[in-house]
């Protein structure tokens, strides 16, 4: 058994607060800071439907000084995180696309892989991923607990229903074998008894096996003020130090690893059986550019202040839009768009609407913890509002010259690091 289990029956709706280091057991928890309470990010109620009583849950930051972990501070019911009719596609981001397209060419040369090996995609969506080692010629599986997994399964992707863990990992190993590949893309941090999930891996990990993680990069996320990304999906994030110090736990040693521009700051990190593959260089390199103990105790500290005052430089910038009698839509609902709006305070009396493109799952749907409909983009280019926040700010580069293009005329404003106009 392992330390920092959170203990609670999945389905039952509770949530159960984190008193010890999820990773380490640390009971010496410190706040980092509170972001107050927010609404599950992918509840999201139909426009038009009758207001209905939605859950709320505490948004609170916790550091383990012990293994450096970084974690929220309440484990929510996977069930209510991960409903069935979850409205995510990894499919619909061009970033995300190349980035699993550079994950699978990556690996394929490094690791040498051969038409008769099996690869693991573990949080599969629709498959996007796991679909490049399908083109590869390998065999996959995608394992996927949501309703996504429908649409994977209609492009011909394989891939199993079902909320990860051990019992899984024996029934596939039984069934297709051990992988040579195991892939856990933006999922590692989200799943509550991370030492069951990692059990998991290994059970289903070949020998020479390599499993490969993306995360949200606790670095990255402190140095562009990332706050929008914490909410009850992400219960942890990582360094390379913290990931580190969870898979020695489990006998696995990490030889690679580099930063990665998904989700505007991210690591990529392979892990193997403790010497069965040779340790790069690069490994130690991102290792000493992470501050720990004290040092990264003031950067935490920074970072507090720094959320608190771009939430006023926000207000301050729109402020004189609505002051004129301007109309402000969103650009993109992704689900850090319900921390940033439900924290900065901007409700529908604000926002008009937030924009999607066509095909998104999340059109016709209201933002999380307000009335702000979701529409498809093309009712901005016909309304011309005054003001367009890009709530996917961290690709706002390659949207703003797109937007352009289509005919929007008026001011583009990216929330984050510091509010500017574009």
């Amino acid at each position: 058994m392992f330390p920092g289990k959170v203990a609670r029956a999945a389905g039952t709706g509770a949530s159960v607060p984190v008193e010890a280091c999820q990773v380490c057991g640390h009971e010496k928890l410190e706040t980092v800071l509170s972001l107050g309470y927010m609404p599950p990010v992918n509840q999201m109620v139909a426009v038009g439907a009758v207001p209905r009583q939605l859950p709320w849950f505490p948004t609170t930051l916790l550091y383990c000084g012990h293994c450096e972990l970084v974690q929220l501070g309440l484990a929510v019911d996977p069930v209510i995180i991960f409903p069935p009719e979850y409205p995510y596609t990894s499919g619909m981001t061009k970033v995300l696309r190349d980035n699993f397209a550079d994950l699978y060419a990556e690996s394929s040369k490094m690791l040498g892989l051969t038409k008769d090996d099996l690869c693991i995609d573990i949080g599969s969506n629709d498959g996007t991923l796991i679909s490049n080692f399908q083109k590869g010629g390998h065999r996959i599986l995608g394992i996927e607990p949501t309703d996504v997994a429908k649409i994977a399964n209609d492009r011909g992707i394989p891939t199993l229903q079902r909320y990860f863990g051990k019992d899984v990992a024996r029934e596939v190993k039984a069934k297709h074998g051990t992988a040579k590949v195991i892939t856990a893309a933006n999922c590692f941090a989200h799943i509550e008894d991370v030492h069951a999930i990692v059990d998991g891996i290994i059970e289903m990990l070949a020998p020479d096996g390599v499993f490969i993680s993306e995360s949200h990069y606790l670095i990255g996320l402190l140095d562009r003020l990332q706050y929008d990304t914490i909410y009850h999906e992400h219960l942890r994030y990582y360094s390379v130090g913290s990931l580190k110090s969870l898979l020695e736990m489990h006998g696995l040693e990490v030889f690679h690893a580099r930063p990665i521009p998904s989700h505007g700051g991210s690591i990529r990190v392979y892990a193997a059986r403790k010497g069965t593959r040779p340790v790069q260089p690069n490994v130690q390199q991102m290792l000493d550019g992470e501050p720990r103990g004290d040092a990264m105790r003031k950067r935490l500290a920074k970072f507090r202040d720094e959320v608190m005052l771009s939430k006023l430089r926000l207000h301050a910038l729109i402020r004189d839009v609505k002051e004129k009698g301007g109309r402000i839509v969103g650009i993109s609902a992704p689900s850090r768009a319900s921390t940033l709006v439900n924290y900065v305070g901007l409700d529908e009396a604000i926002i008009d609407y937030v924009c999607e493109i066509e095909g998104s799952l999340k059109i016709g749907k209201c933002m999380p913890g307000t009335m702000i409909p979701v529409v498809e983009e093309s009712r901005m280019f016909a309304d011309q509002p005054e003001c367009a926040i890009i709530f996917s700010w961290h690709i706002a580069d390659e949207l703003a010259p797109k937007l352009r293009a289509k005919g929007y005329k008026g001011m583009l404003v990216t929330p984050l690091p510091v509010p500017r106009v574009l």
